[in-house]
């Protein structure tokens, strides 16, 4: 446990004497495992349903060995208490590569290489295995978001210096973070996704409709191959999930260990006991899409829910059939979003071939902290110019389509 006594200086200096009385009370502390915050403390701290960062997610991926120090995850989970119990939480972990948290962040390796300097060790706060938006600074309802989550990250940037690790990186945080990851010294990055987003579409018309001519027709004709091919697409969720989790566990499995194989070089991150537990501890969160030809499975994709959003995984496949990944992870769920009133849709990490498919390229935001005070200062400015660049090209891309005058559901840019 590292006190705010002990470390006030460094920990509060921007925010003022004031706040340090105000808080001085508060306990800072550090977790190198999820078991250590109990279950029921971490959850109530959370301000929504996001799947990723439930306590049940995080602990699935310690437990079952896929994030542990072996495989490159040093947990080291952040805190905050008072006399009432647990105040915020991030989750974190110690890296020593890039492996598995979707960082992007190999043009940051060079530059920082150039300038005679390193990117590891890192402590990253984040989800493993996904680039998903989301909180990474929870905090309690009626607490101040400011204060609480600067001393976390100012306990994150503490242990770096103690520690001797390059960089802190905040990944995928909500856009409504990005005042207090400025404020903690931390240079903004963006990057780019692609979303899919609910315009109060009634049918899937509706949202062909707004496609160009020829994206519309190459749609189409994609959407009708697998009834040419005898190929059907459903969707497990709720009680069928909970009637046989094990089952749909293992199936859900062995889909993604096909892909693993063909192009993660032979290598899982997720294990058959994580999607046990998955399936089993979250079996209302958890989707599974699968396409069938007669009795035979022949494709699949993992789909997590969270409120009025859909979050695309993980596909793979049995058979190779012309276009049906498009129609088992993007066009199938689009319809159900579609069907069920779903906001938005988060098709994967994948790329610029889902904006021919109805997907509009959404800023994602990081935050990037640096030991090294030169090198905060020179990263931090080709950021912030990056920053800027890719914000304009979305807004362009926007205003090209005819976008610019309408806000997307639940739109992050």
């Amino acid at each position: 446990m590292i006190s705010l006594r002990e470390s006030a200086n460094r920990l509060l200096s921007p925010i003022g004497l004031a706040t340090l009385r105000a808080v001085s009370s508060v306990d800072l502390k550090v977790h190198s495992s999820l078991e250590e915050i109990p279950q029921g403390a971490w959850d109530d701290i959370r301000p929504d349903d996001d799947p990723f960062t439930s306590w049940t997610f995080l602990w699935a991926l310690e437990t079952t060995g896929c994030v542990v120090p072996r495989h490159g995850w040093q947990p080291c989970h952040l805190t905050a208490w008072d006399e009432r119990g647990l105040l915020a939480a991030a989750p974190a972990y110690v890296k020593g590569d890039g492996m598995g948290d979707f960082s992007r962040d190999w043009g940051l390796g060079e530059m920082l290489h150039q300038l005679g300097s390193s990117l590891y060790p890192k402590l990253v706060i984040g989800v493993p295995f996904s680039p998903v938006a989301g909180r990474r600074l929870l905090v309690r309802s009626g607490e101040d978001r400011e204060i609480l989550g600067g001393l976390l990250l100012g306990l994150a940037c503490e242990l770096a210096r103690q520690h001797g690790l390059a960089a802190v990186q905040v990944l995928y945080h909500h856009p409504d973070e990005r005042g207090v990851v400025a404020a903690a010294g931390f240079g903004s990055r963006a990057l780019v996704q692609y979303h899919w987003y609910n315009y109060g579409y009634t049918s899937a018309n509706d949202w062909l409709d707004r496609l160009s001519s020829k994206r519309r027709n190459q749609a189409r004709r994609e959407r009708n191959e697998p009834s040419r091919q005898g190929i059907t697409i459903r969707t497990l969720r709720g009680d069928e999930i909970v009637s046989d989790p094990a089952r749909w566990a293992d199936l859900a499995y062995r889909l993604y260990a096909t892909t693993c194989a063909k192009y993660m070089w032979g290598g899982t991150y997720l294990s058959r006991e994580f999607y046990r537990l998955l399936f089993e501890r979250l079996p209302h969160q958890v989707e599974l899409v699968i396409a069938e030809a007669g009795d035979r499975t022949v494709a699949g994709a993992i789909n997590l829910a969270s409120g009025g959003q859909l979050y695309g995984r993980y596909w793979g496949c049995f058979e190779e059939h012309r276009f049906l990944h498009f129609n088992v992870c993007l066009y199938h769920s689009i319809d159900e979003c579609i069907e069920r009133g779903v906001q938005r849709f988060e098709g994967g990490a994948g790329g610029e071939h889902k904006v021919s498919r109805g997907f509009e390229p959404t800023v994602a935001w990081c935050g990037h902290w640096f030991a090294e005070a030169k090198v905060r200062a020179v990263i931090g400015r080709a950021l912030a110019a990056d920053a800027d660049h890719r914000q304009a090209e979305v807004r362009q891309w926007r205003a090209e389509q005819g976008l610019a005058h309408r806000g997307a559901p639940s739109r992050d840019v």
